[in-house]
């Protein structure tokens, strides 16, 4: 069935309009169409019609939908809630007035007459209405109460075919016109770099809606929050830093990875002194700036560094001390990390932490999983709380790689551009991808909407950083925004970009291969572009991630000098 609009948004007090539309579009044929709110303009007279039902070889009904209690007394109608009753203008002469101002509307606009049959009607979903009760100018068919509204359809084809002015059933080809009309279709010509502005903002509003996971939980002292990519994790991290931050407490707000140590910071730094965190970035920074010694290994930072740490800790004076630590991708913290950064805090038992992860994103895999562990790992005890809902992506680009975020994960932003993808040998895909960029910015977008993210050996752009030993630098610019980004998925777990052109090149290990494709395809708010290998994506991310792909747009690269 067709409705205008496809999904309409019922606001507060609409509940009655709400079950009603429900139980029409589960009656109805599957030709007709439905209508909620339609407002008409007659002369300088304004008209609105709840919910207006095209059916066709039938005709029109026009339906005023009353909520709560309805009764008549001696002519005039009251409308009753729990508090209060209320005298309201007669529904039935609504629907009339509406249904005559909408013929008349329809006729100039299509300039014809409009010679189908139409009702107007009255749906009274909570009230009894007897069978014999008469009134009027209204027939008991007229009405659909508590149990006509409950399956409606029936009920209104009699009231069309029965009481309905009009000599002739609404013709399917005037039908379509009719909707042409109502739709109010206005084409213009998309820009995607433009339009994917207004996508992101309403995924930035979306994700503020979240702050409510914060209030309701603020009694928690241990929480871990775990969401899919999307989720609004981060938001909800530096969010929580902030609400504690102003409560007067000493707050660390803590990550793994430089790159989203850097974002974090970028995000306090224009906060007053009393909203700051003490600490914000990296926990080995932290490490380092309470002075523990540097070190190098992957056994210094795992196992030495922490145990450093937690002698350090035994000696902090009381103002040193954190009274509350976030943690932003908590399942990349090494399990020695965690005690080691609770004896830093003035209550390592019972004080506050709040930990945001995703335990499908272990990309680094160095603890065989520990961290993420929650029977008995140190996230263990803190109490759960799932965040389903991905606000970040568009369902475009959330559906690809929805087989890697769980059963729960629910697309919730717009729909979006389809995702693109460029079959190529797995050794092309590194310069097919630059071709890319060059390309989107041909189409338009801004080179700063840009990330290029590889899964094996860096963009020679990033890895003439690398080599220079210019990795603050590096993360410096990508952050300033002023042009595109080259990077790798290892390195932007936690971070977006507008577009990102997904290369494919390999991976070093095939068994970290599915959680890497997993932040690739997940770093893009509006628009997602895959190279590779079809064999090479399917090996790593499974028949279900080549299904994905199938529904996305094949594409190949043009530039403008040909």
């Amino acid at each position: 069935m067709r409705c205008i609009p496809e999904e309409p948004e019922f606001g507060e007090g609409h509940h009655a309009e709400k079950a009603v539309w429900t139980a029409l579009k589960n009656s109805l044929p599957d030709d007709c169409v439905l209508a909620h709110s339609v407002h008409v303009r007659d002369g300088r007279n304004e008209y609105e019609i709840d919910l207006l039902v095209l059916w066709p070889n039938v005709g029109m009904a026009a339906i005023e939908v009353k909520g709560g209690q309805v009764s008549i007394t001696d002519g005039q109608w009251y409308q009753s809630d729990r508090t209060q009753r209320r005298k309201i203008q007669s529904p039935v002469a609504q629907s009339q007035s509406s249904l005559h101002a909408l013929k008349n509307w329809l006729e100039n606009q299509l300039g014809a007459r409009l010679s189908s049959r139409c009702v107007y009607m009255v749906s009274l979903p909570y009230t009894d209405v007897p069978r014999d009760w008469t009134m009027a100018g209204c027939p008991r068919s007229l009405i659909l109460d508590q149990t006509g509204s409950k399956s409606p359809a029936d009920l209104v084809r009699q009231a069309i075919e029965n009481e309905g002015g009009g000599a002739s059933p609404l013709a399917p080809a005037f039908l379509e016109r009719i909707v042409r009309k109502l739709g109010g279709n206005l084409d213009t010509a998309v820009v995607p770099s433009t339009t994917s502005h207004e996508d992101e903002a309403e995924q930035d509003h979306l994700t503020e809606r979240q702050s409510v996971l914060l209030q309701a939980t603020r009694s928690l002292n241990r929480v871990r929050f775990t969401g899919g990519a999307g989720s609004g994790k981060t938001w909800l991290a530096v969010e929580k830093a902030k609400l504690l931050s102003k409560q007067g407490k000493r707050v660390g707000l803590f990550c793994y990875n430089k790159g989203l140590g850097q974002y974090l910071q970028d995000r306090v730094g224009t906060w007053k002194r009393q909203a700051k965190p003490v600490f914000t970035g990296e926990f080995h920074e932290y490490v380092r700036g309470l002075g523990v010694p540097d070190g190098s290994g992957q056994d210094y930072f795992d196992v030495e560094m922490p145990r450093l740490l937690k002698e350090l800790a035994a000696g902090l004076e009381p103002h040193e001390r954190l009274d509350a630590v976030v943690v932003d991708e908590a399942q990349d913290f090494a399990p020695l990390w965690w005690d080691a950064l609770l004896a830093c805090t003035s209550d390592p038992y019972a004080g506050e932490v709040y930990a945001f992860m995703d335990d499908r994103q272990d990309v680094y895999q160095r603890w065989g999983g520990a961290t993420a562990d929650l029977t008995s790992g140190p996230m263990a005890t803190f109490v759960p709380i799932h965040i389903d809902d991905n606000l970040r992506n568009t369902v475009k680009i959330a559906e690809t790689f929805k087989p890697f975020a769980g059963e729960y994960f629910k697309p919730r932003g717009s729909t979006g551009l389809p995702v693109r993808f460029v079959d190529c040998p797995t050794e092309d895909a590194l310069e097919i991808a630059g071709d890319c960029l060059d390309s989107l910015i041909d189409e338009g977008w801004a080179n700063n909407q840009i990330a290029l993210l590889t899964t094996k050996d860096r963009h020679p752009i990033h890895l003439d950083y690398f080599k220079r030993g210019a990795t603050e630098e590096y993360w410096r610019d990508f952050h300033a925004n002023d042009g595109e980004f080259y990077g790798h998925v290892l390195g932007f777990k936690g971070l977006e970009r507008s577009v990102v052109v997904l290369c494919v090149n390999g991976f070093k290990d095939m068994d970290r291969a599915r959680e890497q494709l997993y932040v690739g395809l997940s770093r893009a708010r509006s628009l997602l572009v895959v190279v590779g290998h079809s064999g090479l994506l399917e090996e790593a991310g499974g028949r279900e991630l080549k299904l994905a792909l199938s529904r996305s747009q094949a594409w190949k690269p043009v530039l403008e000098d040909g």
